[in-house]
């Protein structure tokens, strides 16, 4: 993201950039699989059962220094180009891993970096960088507003010392496993702006001081080990340095991060698929049914080989977002493109992968039923492909606006 602030007034043009083919940032590759190998599949599958979050995991991303990537070295981070960021995490969701634990921290810094003042970024990034603070929570989401971000019912309204936090939230994932939250709230009502976007500003809280004195997180059970919980804001006193930018501008900020978030979340679901793939090809080749391979069925051939046909497409529109990210230019349709492609090809090659093992698919020491879970969140969260068709249609294609 730092990259994407340094190149913002660069003079290329479309036509001058140019996408690497093949296997790109290969010492990043191998550190993450160095990484992944101590965490194998046996030991994500016990984590499931017991519901728990991977913390040795993220310690062992963090000391690796693969989660303070996108931090300018200044700061005490790597200063990598977004494509490095999502090669980090491609390369987790390929050896079997649970990158969405610690995904949040890569985009969700990416407010403070651009919008946040050099106090906040002193105060924070150095110790994100290093791991003494988590940021892997972003309350947005609510119940009754879902996707319609601009109405969302949470208030933040001025106090002599700060702000008085309102509201409830829901699907705000990681907030128990996390030291500071994102959060957005509106200091102007809806009705009292002319644009819907204004009136909604940014926060970031410290959840440790505020826990127990006006802030209550719940757990959400779900069909997918990604800690989602309910987090309620009741009085909730925050310091006035808790604002991030300017008062009421914090949608535009939160914006600002979308692209990035599609992209680095695209670049898992490719990690994904590529786990997929391989696990259904190695076992249609070995698993023999009426005295052949089912390897040599093309019903059993053609799902898996379709998945790896979207799958290097999907990988291609990635490149090419990050390219244009990286470049300063324009990206938010290519960033909406590539995740639509690489949630469709995961989900595919999920269903591929459970169909080939058959019943053996649902036997939880195959890993494939866990990872079939976490595919089918791809095309709800953190952006619906409905939306994404939506936005495609109206922006690129210049459709009449659907919602």
């Amino acid at each position: 993201m730092s990259s994407s602030e340094s190149k913002a007034d660069s003079a290329l043009t479309p036509e001058q950039i140019a996408v690497h083919l093949g296997e790109d940032h290969p010492d990043i590759r191998q550190a993450v699989r160095r990484v992944c190998a101590d965490f194998p599949e046996d030991w994500w599958r016990d984590l499931d059962e017991r519901e728990a979050y991977p913390t040795e995991f993220i310690n062992a991303l963090t000391e690796a220094g693969f989660l303070a990537a996108l931090i300018p070295e200044q700061y005490g981070g790597s200063g990598l180009p977004l494509r490095a960021a999502a090669v980090i995490m491609e390369e987790i969701c390929a050896a079997g891993c649970h990158a969405a634990a610690g995904h949040a921290q890569m985009y969700i810094m990416g407010t403070v970096l651009r919008h946040g003042s050099e106090e906040q970024k002193r105060k924070y990034l150095p110790g994100i960088a290093c791991g003494k603070l988590r940021l892997q929570a972003f309350g947005v989401t609510e119940p009754t507003t879902g996707s319609d971000t601009t109405q969302l019912k949470t208030r933040a309204e001025r106090t002599e010392q700060g702000y008085r936090l309102n509201g409830q939230k829901v699907w705000t994932s990681r907030a128990l496993h996390s030291d500071l939250m994102l959060v957005l709230a509106r200091t102007t009502l809806a009705a009292d702006v002319k644009n819907k976007v204004d009136g909604v500003s940014t926060f970031l809280i410290d959840i440790r001081e505020c826990l127990g004195r006006g802030l209550t997180i719940r757990p959400i059970k779900a069909m997918v080990n990604h800690h989602a919980t309910e987090v309620f804001f009741d009085n909730l006193e925050i310091p006035a340095d808790s604002l991030i930018g300017e008062e009421g501008k914090g949608f535009r900020y939160i914006l600002d991060g979308m692209n990035a978030e599609r992209m680095i979340t695209a670049a898992e679901a490719i990690g994904s698929t590529r786990w997929f793939v391989r696990k259904a090809t190695a076992y249609a080749k070995e698993r023999v049914v009426f005295k052949r391979p089912i390897g040599a069925n093309q019903a059993i051939q053609f799902p898996i080989a379709q998945s790896h046909v979207q799958m290097e497409a999907a990988d291609m529109m990635v490149r090419r977002a990050t390219a244009l990210f990286e470049a300063g230019l324009p990206c938010g349709a290519e960033a909406n493109m590539a995740r639509y492609l690489a949630a469709e090809a995961l989900w595919n090659s999920a269903e591929a992968c459970m169909q080939t093992h058959g019943g053996f698919g649902f036997a939880r020491e195959y890993h494939v039923e866990r990872k079939w879970r976490e595919a089918r969140l791809a095309r709800i969260a953190p952006v619906s492909t409905n939306l994404i068709l939506a936005n495609i249609a109206q922006h690129v294609l210049g459709l009449p606006r659907s919602y």
